[in-house]
């Protein structure tokens, strides 16, 4: 037999499997309830729709949709991208700033591509997306932690970092952020200390990938602005996808940046795949230009809405003192923290004994702490499942403080 391992590029052997996925297979047994998973709501998907629009496509212009496309993206759905962040967004932008990808997965992939040396210091927030964190890892990446609070990451320990970074005088890439609705936590970074960061990359010469697939599912509150539209100085990297809007299935995302990073980014595509699929693309393009986007995304956010008031409700009713967590204004997750010493890593395997499961924290620190914090999905599961959920989980965070010798406690209603 070959030895593998000796013959595994660099790339290949630092490519660690995801602890989600690797959890998630613990807990694909029907009577799981799953705050695991981040997945959308399959009973949101416009499938009636998708079959229509597809079917006239096939119709009318199979010989394009059927056939390979430019790798960059078809004119098509970029031309709806233009008019729906020029509408949303008030942002005015070319097609030579947009590349269209197989969703947001291969967006970070090709950042890792583009800009990454083995050993390349970037900032990642405390705790940041997982599937980020594997990415840039794949190319050797040095990550160093800026720590966040419940309004996003927190400017003076970016500085501090960037300031140590320059006088090392390091080959320091990009700092790494979920602005919107973060994965794992649910945060929205604020207005205030988004046109910081942005002042801080200008001023340290450094670039922010700005990772916003959750940005349009907002059900509550004011949206501050895009960092894109913040910048000045062409060091913005936008990130969106329609997989948390239209549907994971379609593999849709696009990136916004200057054309000369647009360019560079569609060399390294080529190699990856020659383009993205035409047929999924026409399809949303088509969906878009209809009219019926706006009134579906509108939609879903009531739908979220409701679950995650539910969520929020249960957790205060349920939850012991000293179990808190995040109050998100859109998105699919919120992030719960266990009292100091309580490990969520051990708690995961006694909750999928109740029958319910989460995401540990852990996963998404790249320091190696978290251990007390979990990611809950709220997306996914009816109000009545989580209902039911969360009062299975909260049984045995209870039991977890009484061998610990704690008397539970009621939380507050109010929390």
């Amino acid at each position: 037999m070959i030895d593998l391992v000796k013959n595994l590029a660099a790339v290949n052997r630092r490519t660690k499997t995801s602890v989600i996925r690797e959890l998630l297979k613990l807990t694909n047994k029907p009577e799981i309830i799953s705050f695991a998973g981040g997945l959308p709501a399959p009973e949101s998907f416009p499938a009636e729709l998708f079959a229509d629009i597809a079917s006239d496509i096939l119709k009318k212009n199979s010989m394009t949709v059927l056939q390979y496309g430019p790798t960059d993206g078809l004119p098509e759905l970029k031309d709806q991208i233009i008019r729906l962040l020029r509408e949303d967004e008030g942002l005015i932008i070319k097609p030579e700033n947009i590349l269209i990808t197989t969703a947001s997965q291969q967006a970070l992939d090709l950042v890792g591509k583009t800009f990454i040396d083995a050993m390349d210091p970037i900032l990642v927030e405390l705790p940041s997306y997982i599937g980020g964190l594997q990415a840039f890892n794949a190319y050797g990446a040095k990550m160093i932690g800026v720590k966040d609070d419940d309004h996003g990451i927190l400017v003076d320990d970016l500085e501090q970092k960037l300031a140590r970074l320059r006088d090392e005088e390091e080959h320091y890439k990009f700092v790494y952020i979920v602005p919107d609705f973060q994965n794992p936590s649910g945060v929205t970074l604020s207005e205030e200390r988004r046109r910081k960061v942005v002042k801080l990359a200008e001023m340290y010469n450094v670039l922010v990938i700005e990772d916003s697939p959750y940005r349009a599912v907002r059900f509550e509150g004011k949206a501050p602005h895009i960092m894109y539209k913040l910048g000045r100085s062409g060091n913005i990297i936008s990130l969106f996808t329609f997989s948390k809007t239209l549907a994971p299935g379609l593999r849709l995302g696009f990136v916004v940046a200057h054309e000369a990073i647009i360019r560079r980014m569609s060399i390294l595509k080529q190699s990856m795949d020659l383009c993205t699929s035409s047929l999924n693309q026409m399809i949303a393009a088509e969906f878009l230009s209809r009219g019926h986007y706006k009134g579906h995304v509108a939609s879903l956010c009531k739908t979220y809405k409701v679950k995650k008031d539910a969520m929020l409700e249960a957790l205060g009713r349920y939850m012991p003192e000293g179990v808190t967590w995040t109050k998100p204004e859109g998105g699919l997750f919120l992030w719960v923290r266990l009292p100091e010493g309580m490990n969520a890593d051990e708690l995961f395997y006694e909750a999928v004994k109740e029958n319910v499961a989460y995401v540990i924290g852990s996963a998404f620190h790249c320091d190696g702490g978290g251990h007390n914090t979990m990611r809950l999905n709220f997306s996914y599961p009816s109000p009545e499942q989580i209902d039911e959920g969360i009062q299975r989980l909260a049984k045995v965070i209870k039991a977890n403080l009484v061998k610990k010798g704690e008397k539970p406690k009621a939380a507050a209603l109010t929390r």
